[in-house]
């Protein structure tokens, strides 16, 4: 059972009050089950909070303890303690103290009894895994407690536990029951055909979801496949084709990497566009068409509209609705709940026998993931085929560039600090500006900053 949002705390007002004006929130998440992957994430936000105790509990629950401020989170996981840890405020800082658990408690890998957190900690309870952020960007009016047990997305493709990425999914469904042309950005394997088909299907529209990959497409073919030929049109037309376009007529033509289209084919696509009929290579006639158009692409359209190598016209035609996937790793509080998606498409006697070992978990939690959602579905495929009918994927299960992610944090610190210098020379030693593309509070880059000697002042002249 989930108590309300406000129980034995502070009210939404004082809440904001407390915060002050940018609504940036301390947040717990449970990342992932290992023992059981299926298992939804919770998001618990632990502003107005001045203590939260997490034990063993015959299932998830959350309840309110003695006083005002303090709060209890159970969950059902054998190798934790009744009562585990305990997250407590110290000087405005949050610290984890392990409670004599039986298995201890990890913080990034590493067994303590107290650590002071930093925002992004992993924390290890039994087989369950925490995630600690020091400042979400939140509305006053997020719920305090969000348990996708009882709040899964219709659609495949639009669950997540972070309220920001929650307002930009919002906003697609008056999006998808319009007529308003849409543009996914984000990095390959950010899962775009996914949320294209999920417009699609929130749409409402008869016809079919016709993908295409603009850039598997022949050049000299790319006309003749979108807009169909007649028999002859061409040496090689021995017949009709109706073409990629008329295919999705009443329904969506998914456009995958659209920067990749010819000249020629942009502007017989804009032409398809503008008066909603196509005309076949070798047709006499034109025919009409009812087309939705989604567009997507992992490069700044904007910037080759600015270069020349797209059309501006075309360009203005599409991006009605602009939508940018985040990469994988600037949503690691997501990384359970898409574990549990891609696993649920295994037969269901099949899914409910996987498990993940500890160390295996911990080793995706802490990989970077450069190939982002595909690269995550190809892992759990494989591994769970080699993990056999004994269900457990372990470490040797994942490929070695997630082994690797355990090989310590020395590694990642020195990329973090990497990241930081080139960033500060980008923004000129702005360190909000930095602090916001690396998805993180100002404090935060303060805190590296100081940790690895780096001094902002020298990037701004």
């Amino acid at each position: 059972m989930i108590d309300g949002p406000d129980t034995g705390t502070l009210s939404s007002t004082e809440e904001v009050k407390e915060l002050g004006d940018a609504h940036h929130r301390p947040h717990l998440f449970i990342v992932l089950e290992a023992h059981r992957p299926l298992a939804p994430p919770l998001r618990l936000s632990l502003a107005g909070l001045d203590e939260l105790v997490i034990g063993r509990g015959a299932g998830r629950e959350i309840q309110a303890m003695a006083g005002a401020r303090r709060l209890a989170v159970r969950t059902d996981d054998r190798r934790m303690s009744s009562t585990h840890a305990r997250l407590g405020k110290l000087l405005q800082r949050w610290v984890v103290d392990d409670l004599n658990s039986k298995n201890g408690t990890l913080v990034d890998g590493a067994r303590t009894t107290r650590a002071e957190l930093e925002d992004g900690d992993l924390i290890e309870l039994g087989q369950t895994f925490f995630l600690y952020r020091e400042a979400i960007p939140c509305d006053p009016d997020d719920p305090r407690v969000l348990d996708l047990a009882s709040a899964q997305a219709e659609v495949p493709g639009l669950a997540t536990v972070l309220p920001q990425l929650r307002r930009v999914f919002d906003r697609i469904v008056p999006i998808a029951r319009s007529t308003v042309s849409v543009i996914l950005e984000g990095e390959t394997g950010t899962g775009k055909e996914v949320m294209a088909r999920a417009l699609h299907t929130l749409s409402g529209r008869t016809g079919e979801f016709i993908a295409v990959n603009c850039g598997a497409i022949p050049k000299d073919l790319v006309e003749a496949e979108l807009f169909g030929h007649k028999k002859g049109a061409f040496s090689g037309a021995t017949e009709d084709r109706l073409g990629l376009v008329r295919s999705a007529d009443r329904g969506t033509l998914f456009l995958d990497e659209i920067g990749d289209l010819p000249a020629p084919a942009q502007a017989a696509l804009l032409r398809t566009l503008q008066e909603r009929e196509v005309r076949p290579i070798g047709g006499a006639r034109s025919v009409a068409v009812d087309l939705r158009v989604i567009a997507a692409t992992h490069r700044s359209l904007e910037r080759m509209v600015e270069g020349g190598a797209f059309r501006a016209d075309l360009w203005n035609r599409l991006a009605g609705h602009q939508i940018e996937l985040p990469p994988l790793r600037a949503r690691r509080e997501d990384l359970g709940l898409l574990t549990g998606a891609i696993l649920a498409r295994l037969p269901p006697e099949h899914a409910a026998r996987v498990r993940l070992h500890p160390r295996a978990a911990r080793a995706m939690l802490r990989h970077e993931w450069p190939g982002n959602v595909r690269e995550l579905e190809k892992c759990l495929g494989t591994a769970v085929v080699l993990a056999g009918d004994e269900g457990q994927v372990g470490l040797e299960h994942l490929p070695p560039a997630v082994q690797r992610a355990l090989e310590g944090l020395k590694a990642g610190d020195a990329a973090r600090q990497e990241e930081l210098v080139r960033l500060l020379g980008v923004h000129k030693g702005n360190v909000s500006a930095v602090a916001s593309e690396m998805g993180k509070a100002r404090m935060q880059i303060q805190r590296w900053l100081k940790r690895y000697g780096i001094d902002a002042e020298r990037f701004r002249r």
